[in-house]
């Protein structure tokens, strides 16, 4: 069973998940974005540099200078001096802001195609995952998985290398400062304070990261059942359900705001607590060194040094709790996008495989076993010959295993027994997409892209032109319907299709089934939502396009499986009959039965008619 994806919180390792991120942003063969990340640090290194010895010095000798003197007085030596120390001052406040830019700008080339890299990794990964894996995940859940790691990259790095990293290099300087001129009692005190700020830091974070635990499960209900709901708009219509879909996405709201407030609630005691402590740190730095200065042991520049080293070491420490959660909120959220990439495919090629060829087209399931369910099976051990160019139809009841067929033939899912051949090729031995590609399928339910008439019939071949999606439109009647149009082959279809009616969407699958121009092709039901009349002419076109194929109708309405070279009955996961209709009509078998009672309520419709 696949990870719940649904879900954001979890502890998760910071290093461990960190060195899984390390190889897209130290990729291999790219030298330009090496050298950026290195840039990017020696500006980090250069910034704190000059914002603890050029800022802090130079406004230190400003006010030693102007200490002895009155205000206006002094000699003109002095009075450069100091004038040139303000300069001094002011132009490393303005390099450190410039250096601070120049990382960003520098680094963001290498942010931005890491989270690229990390980006289409997932998305090529889902759509390589077996079709158990997104029939049991809802896709709003997915996507939210997905958006949440990719933009905690960005900020993750910010923070570590621009935040943690420049503030443990600016500690490291002040306390050799200190050190060198106060003595070790104020680094003791400083590396005190820092210790009692990071614990208390860390123990108020990890409570607020509960609470935002619960708001991202929360959020991610809420968006994922917004997304169901509206994708499902016309269910809801049907059973005039808006109150009740908007009631319940209230309650999901609702649940998310309160836990919101509580969270943003306890942000006001992180803030106060490391407030007390700064301040009160700042306030004994700089109270014990203005005792050294009346007792003449200290200037009274250094009073104010005390004061610049401390402020500037606060100030990335303020907002420690917030890189604290951050990062760690941005390890969960990757850790749950690297949980997607490494969910595994039920279904993999074997090592090795080799690509499907098709010849003849003659496929074979021999003695083929499956259930969705271990416990359950559906298919009990099928025995069918399919022989190239040949026609097949499959009939039975619902839950027999029709619609089961055509998903084994794909391989979406693999077989608990026996196997399936074409052209004595094991379809589990050959390589997916050669098999897919062999492939043409009409299903029942036809599903568009959000895009145009045109793009959707192309898609059944990569590469086609607008001559051949043409060509491939006038093969299923539909060439002139588009052409109808004042936008043409560039009419757009609506969400899933739905600016088309179920037979102009049908035409369009038929369409772009031609344009694959597959050996075997799959119609599964592929009318059976259409009304007489679009189906008989939707038939006609089938039929067309059957030719030369070996084809597998999946049919229900009995009537459109006549023709069929030969009809075969499931029953309960087994072949019942099988034979022409007339073969089977004369049996008055299963499929006899059936023809009758079909016969009897399309008589009774006629006759409701009229």
């Amino acid at each position: 069973m696949p990870p719940d994806t649904a879900r954001s919180g979890g502890e998760r390792p910071l290093f461990a998940t960190l060195r899984r991120f390390l190889p897209y942003l130290w990729p291999d063969g790219q030298p330009g974005l090496k050298a950026r990340i290195i840039g990017a640090l020696a500006l980090v290194v250069l910034s704190k540099v000059v914002q603890v010895y050029g800022a802090a010095y130079a406004l230190k000798a400003v006010v030693d200078a102007m200490a002895p003197s009155q205000q206006g007085g002094g000699e003109r030596g002095v009075i450069t001096f100091v004038i040139l120390m303000v300069i001094g001052y002011a132009a490393a406040r303005l390099f450190t802001t410039v250096f601070d830019n120049l990382r960003n700008t520098v680094f963001e080339k290498v942010g931005q195609d890491a989270t690229r890299r990390l980006a289409i990794v997932t998305f090529r990964h889902l759509h390589q995952l077996s079709l158990r894996f997104h029939l049991e995940r809802r896709t709003g859940a997915v996507t939210k998985v997905v958006e949440r790691g990719t933009k905690s990259i960005d900020s993750m790095l910010y923070f570590l290398l621009f935040n943690i990293a420049p503030t443990i290099l600016e500690l490291a300087l002040v306390l050799q400062i200190f050190g060198s001129k106060f003595g070790m009692w104020l680094v003791a005190s400083t590396m005190a304070m820092v210790i009692i700020y990071i614990a208390f830091t860390r123990w108020v974070t990890d409570w607020r990261a509960k609470l935002r635990e619960q708001m991202n499960d929360l959020d991610t209900g809420a968006v994922a059942h917004a997304v169901d709901s509206l994708l499902n708009f016309e269910t809801v219509k049907y059973f005039g359900a808006e109150q009740r879909e908007s009631d319940r996405y209230e309650r999901a709201v609702e649940s998310y705001a309160k836990a919101a407030v509580k969270s943003e609630n306890s942000l006001a005691w992180l803030n106060m607590g490391q407030s007390l402590i700064t301040n009160v740190m700042l306030g004994a730095g700089m109270a014990v060194v203005a005792w050294g200065w009346s007792t003449g042991e200290f200037t009274a520049g250094d009073v104010v040094f005390v004061s610049t080293l401390l402020s500037q070491l606060f100030r990335p420490l303020d907002m420690l709790g917030w890189v604290y959660r951050t990062i760690r909120q941005g390890v969960i959220d990757m850790g749950a996008m690297f949980d997607l990439i490494d969910t595994q495919a039920e279904v993999k090629d074997a090592p090795g495989a080799p690509a499907l060829t098709v010849d003849r087209g003659e496929v074979r399931f021999e003695n083929v076993r499956f259930g969705y369910d271990p416990e359950r099976d559906i298919l009990k051990g099928i025995d069918l010959v399919i022989r190239p160019g040949q026609t097949v139809a499959i009939v039975g009841p619902s839950g027999a295993g029709k619609s089961t067929l055509a998903r084994i033939l794909y391989r979406f899912y693999d077989l608990t027994g026996g196997r399936v051949t074409i052209d004595g090729q094991d379809i589990s031995q050959v390589t997916q997409a050669s098999l897919r590609a062999a492939i043409g399928i009409v299903p029942q339910d036809t599903v568009l892209f959000n895009d145009t008439i045109g793009y959707n019939i192309a898609y059944g071949r990569e590469g086609a032109g607008p001559d051949e999606v043409a060509q491939a439109a006038r093969g299923a009647a539909i060439a002139g319907f588009i052409e109808s149009m004042p936008d043409g082959y560039d009419t757009r279809v609506g969400e899933r299709g739905l600016k088309l009616s179920g037979g102009e969407k049908q035409r369009v699958a038929i369409a772009r089934t031609l344009l694959k121009n597959p050996p075997i092709l799959i119609l599964d039901e592929a009318t059976s939502a259409l009304d007489s009349r679009t189906e008989a002419e939707i038939l006609d076109t089938l039929e067309a396009i059957e030719r030369g194929r070996t084809t597998i109708v999946i049919a229900h309405r009995l009537s459109t499986v006549v023709n069929a070279d030969r009809i075969v009955v499931l029953e309960n996961g087994q072949i019942a009959e099988q034979g022409t209709h007339a073969e089977l009509l004369e049996l008055r078998g299963t499929y006899a039965e059936m023809w009758m009672r079909q016969q009897a309520e399309r008589e009774a419709v006629a006759e409701a008619a009229e």
